[in-house]
């Protein structure tokens, strides 16, 4: 029924923690997924740096960004200046190459408050990683959702339930935003072997959930097998977030840069390293320099060396 369960590391980034969850030693990607980040729980105090990241590029890969509480501003070099709020979708696909930052707005940062969310990022299919980039903002209510007796569910991306989101993925895939009720039951998007997905994962963001004869508790990642149908139950009100999707293939990822070849991704450093992506017309006073790391290729699969920047 389990295939593996993963423990969130927790890294500290100045004064505000994430747990790295994806990608793991021995389980690099779920689906498509190949990388994914719990930002916080955490409370800001007025006047803190907060989320303050300055712009730095990506390729290959669509970002999607989701909060649960707090407040992000989105800057991109296509022109794009977006809050997002709980509830709602920041979905950026990277393809061949785009550069954002994501940062606190001032008056927010005066004020202080909660930030407490998830960031993915989303390999795109060989055939799609050198697409256009693009931005897609959706509101609270642009997205499927359900909501009885103390179950409420919100379809974030992909197709899961009958339901298909309105964020443009490239491959087969579901992310689900669960909000359960003490000792409430529901179940995941079904099988491989049930006309559902390859690879099926979730992630407890908050509280405590029983699945099969197993606890499992908040910053912990559940991989399911490709042929059972677990039943999950809430131990105490929790926050869990299913997902999965079709395997892509293998990816190499290094710092922002995603790609299946490595010449793809030493391409995109000496871009970046040159000055040939342009940063956010909004937010061009800084950038993120390229790490100053070796360039001999390792063996695949990578480290992930350095850890990716955070948020995405």
């Amino acid at each position: 029924m389990i295939e593996m369960v993963i423990d969130a590391r927790r890294k500290d980034l100045g004064g505000f923690e994430v747990g790295r969850v994806l990608p793991f030693h021995s389980r690099r990607m779920v689906g498509p997924f190949i990388f994914l980040d719990q930002m916080g729980p955490a409370e800001f105090a007025p006047g803190s740096e907060a989320i303050n990241v300055r712009p730095h590029p990506h390729i290959g890969l669509s970002t999607l960004t989701y909060l649960f509480e707090g407040e992000i501003l989105h800057r991109d070099n296509l022109g794009y200046t977006q809050p997002i709020r709980p509830g709602e979708v920041n979905w950026m696909t990277a393809g061949k190459g785009i550069v954002h930052s994501e940062r606190t707005d001032p008056l927010k940062r005066s004020q202080g408050g909660p930030m407490h969310g998830m960031q993915a990022w989303i390999a795109l299919p060989a055939e799609a990683e050198e697409t256009a980039p693009s931005f897609t903002h959706l509101g609270e209510d642009a997205q499927p959702t359900y909501d009885n007796a103390g179950l409420f569910a919100r379809l974030v991306a992909g197709e899961a339930y009958g339901a298909k989101a309105a964020a443009p993925a490239a491959s087969p895939l579901f992310y689900v935003h669960w909000e359960l009720a003490e000792g409430v039951r529901t179940a995941p998007p079904p099988a491989r072997g049930q006309g559902g997905m390859s690879e099926r994962a979730l992630f407890v963001a908050r509280g405590e959930i029983e699945v099969g004869d197993h606890t499992f508790h908040e910053g912990q990642m559940i991989v399911l097998s490709p042929d059972h149908e677990p039943t999950i139950k809430a131990l105490r009100p929790s926050s869990i977030m299913a997902l999965g999707g079709e395997p892509v293939g293998e990816r190499l990822i290094w710092w922002n840069f995603v790609a299946s070849s490595q010449a793809r991704i030493d391409q995109a450093k000496a871009d970046w390293k040159a000055g040939r992506m342009s940063l956010p017309h909004e937010d061009d006073l800084e950038f993120i320099p390229l790490p100053d790391v070796p360039a001999t290729p390792e063996p695949a699969p990578q480290p992930v060396k350095p850890e990716p920047t955070h948020p995405v």
